[in-house]
Protein backbone atom coordinates (compact mmCIF):
# COMPACT_ATOMS: atom_id res chain seq x y z
CA UNK A 1 0.00 0.00 0.00
CA UNK A 2 1.18 3.51 -0.86
CA UNK A 3 -0.32 6.62 0.71
CA UNK A 4 -0.49 9.93 -1.19
CA UNK A 5 -3.25 11.57 0.79
CA UNK A 6 -1.85 14.29 3.06
CA UNK A 7 -2.13 18.04 2.55
CA UNK A 8 1.63 18.67 2.36
CA UNK A 9 1.33 21.98 4.20
CA UNK A 10 5.07 22.16 4.96
CA UNK A 11 5.64 22.47 1.21
CA UNK A 12 3.22 25.36 0.62
CA UNK A 13 2.71 27.22 -1.63
CA UNK A 14 4.25 24.69 -4.05
CA UNK A 15 1.98 21.89 -2.80
CA UNK A 16 -1.21 23.93 -3.19
CA UNK A 17 -2.03 22.14 -6.45
CA UNK A 18 0.80 19.61 -6.80
CA UNK A 19 1.56 16.50 -4.77
CA UNK A 20 4.89 16.43 -2.94
CA UNK A 21 5.05 12.69 -3.67
CA UNK A 22 5.72 13.59 -7.30
CA UNK A 23 8.79 15.65 -6.52
CA UNK A 24 11.71 14.03 -8.36
CA UNK A 25 14.84 12.41 -7.01
CA UNK A 26 17.74 10.94 -8.94
CA UNK A 27 17.98 7.25 -9.76
CA UNK A 28 20.22 5.20 -12.02
CA UNK A 29 18.74 4.77 -15.49
CA UNK A 30 18.91 1.76 -17.78
CA UNK A 31 22.23 2.89 -19.27
CA UNK A 32 23.81 3.76 -15.93
CA UNK A 33 23.16 7.50 -16.14
CA UNK A 34 21.31 9.52 -13.46
CA UNK A 35 17.62 10.04 -14.28
CA UNK A 36 14.83 11.83 -12.42
CA UNK A 37 11.89 9.85 -11.03
CA UNK A 38 9.04 10.96 -8.75
CA UNK A 39 9.35 9.69 -5.19
CA UNK A 40 6.07 7.76 -5.56
CA UNK A 41 7.54 6.03 -8.63
CA UNK A 42 10.62 5.01 -6.62
CA UNK A 43 8.42 3.72 -3.77
CA UNK A 44 6.39 1.62 -6.20
CA UNK A 45 9.62 0.12 -7.54
CA UNK A 46 10.77 -0.63 -3.99
CA UNK A 47 7.59 -2.54 -3.16
CA UNK A 48 7.61 -4.32 -6.50
CA UNK A 49 11.20 -5.46 -5.98
CA UNK A 50 10.13 -6.75 -2.56
CA UNK A 51 7.81 -9.17 -4.33
CA UNK A 52 4.54 -7.27 -4.03
CA UNK A 53 2.14 -7.92 -6.91
CA UNK A 54 -1.00 -6.15 -5.63
CA UNK A 55 -0.71 -2.43 -4.79
CA UNK A 56 -3.30 0.00 -3.44
CA UNK A 57 -2.68 3.75 -3.69
CA UNK A 58 -4.61 5.89 -1.20
CA UNK A 59 -5.24 9.38 -2.57
CA UNK A 60 -7.47 12.40 -2.09
CA UNK A 61 -10.38 12.52 -4.56
CA UNK A 62 -9.03 15.70 -6.21
CA UNK A 63 -5.73 13.93 -6.99
CA UNK A 64 -7.17 10.63 -8.21
CA UNK A 65 -7.12 11.43 -11.93
CA UNK A 66 -3.52 12.69 -11.91
CA UNK A 67 -2.19 9.76 -9.85
CA UNK A 68 -4.13 7.22 -11.91
CA UNK A 69 -2.80 8.81 -15.10
CA UNK A 70 0.82 8.49 -13.98
CA UNK A 71 0.44 4.87 -12.91
CA UNK A 72 -1.45 3.74 -16.00
CA UNK A 73 -0.09 2.43 -19.29
CA UNK A 74 -0.62 4.90 -22.14
CA UNK A 75 0.36 3.49 -25.56
CA UNK A 76 -0.56 6.82 -27.18
CA UNK A 77 2.11 8.57 -25.13
CA UNK A 78 4.72 6.15 -26.47
CA UNK A 79 3.44 6.68 -30.00
CA UNK A 80 3.61 10.47 -29.73
CA UNK A 81 7.27 10.35 -28.72
CA UNK A 82 8.46 7.42 -30.80
CA UNK A 83 10.85 9.75 -32.64
CA UNK A 84 12.94 9.99 -29.46
CA UNK A 85 13.15 6.41 -28.15
CA UNK A 86 16.04 7.27 -25.83
CA UNK A 87 13.69 9.53 -23.87
CA UNK A 88 11.18 6.73 -23.35
CA UNK A 89 13.43 4.15 -21.72
CA UNK A 90 12.29 4.78 -18.14
CA UNK A 91 8.64 5.09 -19.14
CA UNK A 92 8.84 1.72 -20.88
CA UNK A 93 10.44 0.21 -17.76
CA UNK A 94 7.60 1.59 -15.62
CA UNK A 95 5.00 0.19 -18.02
CA UNK A 96 6.65 -3.22 -17.96
CA UNK A 97 6.48 -3.14 -14.16
CA UNK A 98 2.83 -2.06 -14.20
CA UNK A 99 1.98 -5.04 -16.42
CA UNK A 100 3.14 -7.30 -13.56
CA UNK A 101 1.18 -5.43 -10.90
CA UNK A 102 -2.45 -5.15 -9.93
CA UNK A 103 -2.85 -1.45 -9.12
CA UNK A 104 -5.91 -0.31 -7.21
CA UNK A 105 -6.99 3.03 -5.77
CA UNK A 106 -8.71 4.06 -2.56
CA UNK A 107 -9.72 7.59 -1.63
CA UNK A 108 -9.49 9.52 1.60
CA UNK A 109 -12.27 12.15 1.37
CA UNK A 110 -10.71 14.41 4.00
CA UNK A 111 -7.03 14.61 5.03
CA UNK A 112 -7.54 13.64 8.67
CA UNK A 113 -4.40 11.69 9.40
CA UNK A 114 -2.07 8.94 8.23
CA UNK A 115 -4.02 6.39 10.25
CA UNK A 116 -7.29 7.37 8.58
CA UNK A 117 -5.67 7.01 5.15
CA UNK A 118 -4.62 3.47 6.08
CA UNK A 119 -8.15 2.60 7.21
CA UNK A 120 -9.42 3.51 3.72
CA UNK A 121 -7.50 0.56 2.25
CA UNK A 122 -8.96 -2.19 4.43
CA UNK A 123 -11.15 -3.74 1.74
CA UNK A 124 -8.14 -4.05 -0.59
CA UNK A 125 -6.04 -5.87 2.02
CA UNK A 126 -8.78 -8.48 2.41
CA UNK A 127 -7.42 -10.06 5.57
CA UNK A 128 -3.83 -10.59 4.42
CA UNK A 129 -0.50 -9.28 5.76
CA UNK A 130 0.62 -6.16 3.93
CA UNK A 131 3.38 -3.59 3.50
CA UNK A 132 2.65 0.08 4.04
CA UNK A 133 4.86 2.81 2.63
CA UNK A 134 4.22 6.57 2.70
CA UNK A 135 5.16 8.05 -0.65
CA UNK A 136 6.90 11.21 0.54
CA UNK A 137 10.10 9.32 1.40
CA UNK A 138 12.01 6.37 0.01
CA UNK A 139 14.74 3.94 0.98
CA UNK A 140 17.90 4.29 -1.05
CA UNK A 141 19.42 0.84 -0.66
CA UNK A 142 22.04 -1.12 -2.59
CA UNK A 143 19.48 -3.84 -3.37
CA UNK A 144 16.07 -2.26 -3.86
CA UNK A 145 13.33 -4.16 -2.07
CA UNK A 146 15.62 -6.12 0.26
CA UNK A 147 14.57 -4.42 3.50
CA UNK A 148 10.77 -4.53 2.97
CA UNK A 149 11.09 -8.18 1.91
CA UNK A 150 12.95 -8.94 5.15
CA UNK A 151 10.25 -7.13 7.16
CA UNK A 152 7.54 -9.33 5.66
CA UNK A 153 9.62 -12.45 6.25
CA UNK A 154 10.11 -11.50 9.91
CA UNK A 155 6.39 -10.73 10.31
CA UNK A 156 5.45 -14.17 9.03
CA UNK A 157 8.22 -16.27 10.55
CA UNK A 158 7.78 -14.85 14.07
CA UNK A 159 3.95 -14.61 13.82
CA UNK A 160 3.99 -10.88 14.62
CA UNK A 161 1.34 -8.20 14.39
CA UNK A 162 3.73 -5.56 13.03
CA UNK A 163 7.32 -4.95 11.99
CA UNK A 164 8.62 -1.38 12.03
CA UNK A 165 11.73 0.14 10.51
CA UNK A 166 13.47 2.54 12.88
CA UNK A 167 16.41 4.89 12.65
CA UNK A 168 18.28 6.89 15.26
CA UNK A 169 17.60 10.65 15.04
CA UNK A 170 18.92 13.69 16.88
CA UNK A 171 15.53 15.28 17.61
CA UNK A 172 12.90 12.54 18.00
CA UNK A 173 10.20 15.02 19.03
CA UNK A 174 9.23 15.38 15.35
CA UNK A 175 8.55 11.67 14.84
CA UNK A 176 6.74 8.63 16.10
CA UNK A 177 9.13 7.54 18.85
CA UNK A 178 9.68 3.82 19.41
CA UNK A 179 10.67 2.22 22.69
CA UNK A 180 12.21 -1.21 22.57
CA UNK A 181 14.78 -3.66 23.82
CA UNK A 182 17.59 -5.15 21.70
CA UNK A 183 16.87 -8.68 20.52
CA UNK A 184 19.87 -9.76 18.51
CA UNK A 185 19.75 -9.75 14.73
CA UNK A 186 17.39 -10.81 12.00
CA UNK A 187 19.64 -11.68 9.09
CA UNK A 188 21.92 -8.68 8.70
CA UNK A 189 19.81 -6.17 10.66
CA UNK A 190 19.72 -5.35 14.34
CA UNK A 191 16.34 -6.17 15.84
CA UNK A 192 14.31 -4.62 18.66
CA UNK A 193 11.31 -5.96 20.53
CA UNK A 194 9.00 -2.94 20.57
CA UNK A 195 7.41 -2.09 23.92
CA UNK A 196 5.82 1.26 23.09
CA UNK A 197 5.36 4.00 20.51
CA UNK A 198 4.29 7.63 20.91
CA UNK A 199 3.56 10.29 18.30
CA UNK A 200 5.75 13.43 18.53
CA UNK A 201 6.24 13.34 22.31
CA UNK A 202 7.44 16.45 24.14
CA UNK A 203 9.75 14.22 26.20
CA UNK A 204 10.88 11.32 24.03
CA UNK A 205 11.85 8.12 25.80
CA UNK A 206 14.28 7.05 23.09
CA UNK A 207 16.06 8.28 19.97
CA UNK A 208 14.43 5.65 17.73
CA UNK A 209 12.13 7.20 15.10
CA UNK A 210 9.71 5.12 13.07
CA UNK A 211 10.21 5.53 9.34
CA UNK A 212 7.15 5.49 7.10
CA UNK A 213 7.62 1.83 6.11
CA UNK A 214 5.79 -0.94 7.95
CA UNK A 215 4.73 -4.57 7.65
CA UNK A 216 1.39 -5.38 9.30
CA UNK A 217 -0.94 -8.25 9.95
CA UNK A 218 -4.66 -7.52 9.40
CA UNK A 219 -4.94 -7.07 13.18
CA UNK A 220 -3.88 -3.46 12.65
CA UNK A 221 -7.31 -2.45 11.34
CA UNK A 222 -9.49 -3.26 14.37
CA UNK A 223 -6.77 -1.90 16.65
CA UNK A 224 -6.64 1.36 14.70
CA UNK A 225 -10.43 1.69 14.71
CA UNK A 226 -10.55 1.16 18.48
CA UNK A 227 -7.87 3.78 19.05
CA UNK A 228 -9.50 6.26 16.68
CA UNK A 229 -12.85 5.74 18.39
CA UNK A 230 -11.42 6.97 21.71
CA UNK A 231 -9.84 10.10 20.23
CA UNK A 232 -11.40 13.55 20.78
CA UNK A 233 -13.68 14.71 18.00
CA UNK A 234 -11.82 16.53 15.22
CA UNK A 235 -8.46 14.92 16.01
CA UNK A 236 -6.39 13.50 13.16
CA UNK A 237 -6.02 9.72 13.36
CA UNK A 238 -2.39 8.70 13.83
CA UNK A 239 -1.07 5.33 12.68
CA UNK A 240 1.02 5.15 15.85
CA UNK A 241 -2.20 4.90 17.87
CA UNK A 242 -3.03 1.65 16.13
CA UNK A 243 0.44 0.24 16.79
CA UNK A 244 0.25 1.17 20.49
CA UNK A 245 -3.21 -0.38 20.65
CA UNK A 246 -1.77 -3.62 19.27
CA UNK A 247 0.87 -3.57 22.02
CA UNK A 248 -1.63 -2.69 24.75
CA UNK A 249 -3.87 -5.59 23.76
CA UNK A 250 -1.02 -8.11 23.93
CA UNK A 251 0.16 -7.99 20.33
CA UNK A 252 3.75 -8.63 19.26
CA UNK A 253 5.72 -5.94 17.43
CA UNK A 254 9.38 -5.88 16.42
CA UNK A 255 11.57 -3.39 14.58
CA UNK A 256 14.58 -3.57 12.31
CA UNK A 257 17.20 -0.85 12.61
CA UNK A 258 18.07 1.16 9.51
CA UNK A 259 21.80 1.66 9.14
CA UNK A 260 24.25 2.72 6.39
CA UNK A 261 24.79 2.20 3.53
CA UNK A 262 20.99 2.41 3.22
CA UNK A 263 19.61 5.95 3.48
CA UNK A 264 16.12 7.28 4.17
CA UNK A 265 15.36 10.23 1.89
CA UNK A 266 12.33 12.39 2.64
CA UNK A 267 10.64 15.18 0.68
CA UNK A 268 8.33 16.16 3.54
CA UNK A 269 9.77 19.68 3.94
CA UNK A 270 11.75 22.09 1.73
CA UNK A 271 14.92 21.45 3.71
CA UNK A 272 14.62 17.66 3.63
CA UNK A 273 13.82 17.75 -0.08
CA UNK A 274 16.95 19.77 -0.82
CA UNK A 275 19.05 17.30 1.17
CA UNK A 276 17.40 14.33 -0.55
CA UNK A 277 17.87 15.77 -4.04
CA UNK A 278 21.55 16.50 -3.44
CA UNK A 279 22.17 13.13 -1.79
CA UNK A 280 20.39 11.19 -4.53
CA UNK A 281 22.37 12.97 -7.24
CA UNK A 282 25.64 12.28 -5.46
CA UNK A 283 24.83 8.62 -4.82
CA UNK A 284 23.49 7.90 -8.30
CA UNK A 285 26.24 9.81 -10.10
CA UNK A 286 28.70 7.39 -8.55
CA UNK A 287 26.94 4.53 -10.32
Amino acid sequence: MLTLAGEGTRMLPWSRGLRKEFLPLFDVGEKGRPVLKPVAHLVLETLSEAGISDVTLVVQPRDLAAVRNYFSIDPRFLARHRGHPERLEETRRLYERLLRLRVRFATQPRPIGFGDAVLRSESSVAGHPFLLHASDAVLDQPQRGRIPRAMVDLLRSADLDAVLLVRRVKDPRRYGVVEGTPEGRFRSWRSLRVTGIEEKPARPRSHWAATALYAFSPALYPALRRAAGRAPRGTETELTWGIQELLSSGGSVKALVLEPPTAWMSVGSPESYLRALRASHLRKSRG
